[in-house]
């Protein structure tokens, strides 16, 4: 099985509310043995995924334009609000998580669906010039590089695991990526452009990376030749044609990060019955139930930001009880 050791259950990253405090209090309370670092889009441009991302870039700015988020040449008041709100939620982070020792989970966009969403100046995605995506993914590497350290530093007893979120990578990978007039789409990328790029960003990191999706059609083969250590998904998406590469993942060391656990207000059942589809899915596949505890992670099956925020904080604790079932009775 894999050399990495995350903890039986976690989160996948947004929360609702704005709150850093509240929230890390909530994450870092549930997740004794995984905690992770949240965040919480409902504060604005610059908390959202793409513009949090961007604010980690080295020489590389993006502002808000009314079609998104677009490179500039230097770093304005977004820049500054994108960072200002990292800090306060890695502050919150370092008083709640302080002597924790473990592993420690952090998110960012992963490269492709940063190029997806990030405008060149002339209005179109970064996707369409091989240069930009390029450039991206090493500012973003040298980005990661720094952000993992501070974290180090706030959290001397953490072992960092980076989580970049990948929710366009089918998409680019299909061309279904839309043009600025939404009438064409770019080209797809070459699978093996996008794996290189992929396999630079997980180097440079230097620690365990997991890759989250929650669209459909993950693309497993790829992220395992990528070297990636985990994949994060919506396990209620998953189809029989995934099962064999699901499969293969799992006897090549990857851990599976099972999305179970509905990610917006819905009622909750028995925990033991979030788990029960990976158990049907074990025995489908024929593989060893005395695998199953340590090759899954039980998560919600995407970011809280839309929950209310009771809800959130139940679901958190129904992933610890799904997991500690799955451990329990793997058959």
């Amino acid at each position: 099985m894999s050399e990495y050791v995350f903890g039986p259950a976690t989160g996948v990253g947004s929360m609702p509310g704005g709150d850093a405090r509240e929230a890390a209090k909530s994450v870092t309370g549930t997740f004794e043995d995984f905690p992770y670092l949240a965040e919480l889009p409902a504060r604005g441009p610059g908390a959202d995924m793409i513009g949090r991302t961007a604010g980690l870039l080295v020489e590389v700015y993006a502002r808000v334009e009314p079609s998104g988020w677009r490179i500039g040449d230097r770093p304005g008041m977004d820049t500054r609000r994108a960072r200002s709100w990292l800090g306060e939620d890695l502050d919150a982070l370092e008083e709640f998580a302080h002597g924790y020792e473990g592993p420690l989970k952090v998110q960012a966009v992963g490269p492709w669906t940063l190029a997806a969403a990030l405008e060149l100046k002339n209005g179109e995605a970064a996707l369409s010039d091989a240069g930009a995506c390029r450039d991206l993914a090493g500012s973003l590497a040298e980005g990661l590089v720094r952000h993992l350290e501070d974290v180090r530093r706030r959290v001397p007893g953490a072992t960092p695991v980076l989580q970049l979120d990948e929710p366009s990578l089918t998409a680019v990978l299909r061309g279904q990526i839309k043009s600025a007039s939404g009438y064409r789409t770019h080209r797809a990328v070459d699978r093996q452009i996008v794996e290189s790029t992929l396999r630079s960003v997980l180097e440079a990191a230097d620690v365990p990376v997991i890759v989250h999706s929650c669209a459909p059609d993950v693309p497993f083969a790829l992220l395992r030749r990528a070297g990636v250590a985990g994949v994060s998904f919506d396990f209620g998406l998953l189809t029989e044609r995934d099962e064999e590469s699901v499969g293969e993942a799992v006897e090549g060391g990857t851990k599976l990060f099972a999305g179970v656990v509905p990610s917006t207000d819905a009622a909750l059942s028995d925990p033991a019955s979030n788990v029960s589809g990976v158990r049907t899915l074990w025995r489908r596949l024929g593989l060893n139930p005395g695998l199953l505890a340590d090759a899954v992670v039980v998560t919600p099956s995407c970011g809280l930001a839309g929950a209310s925020p009771a809800y959130a904080r139940k679901a958190l604790a129904h992933c610890v009880t799904a997991a500690r079932s799955l451990a329990d009775n793997p058959e």
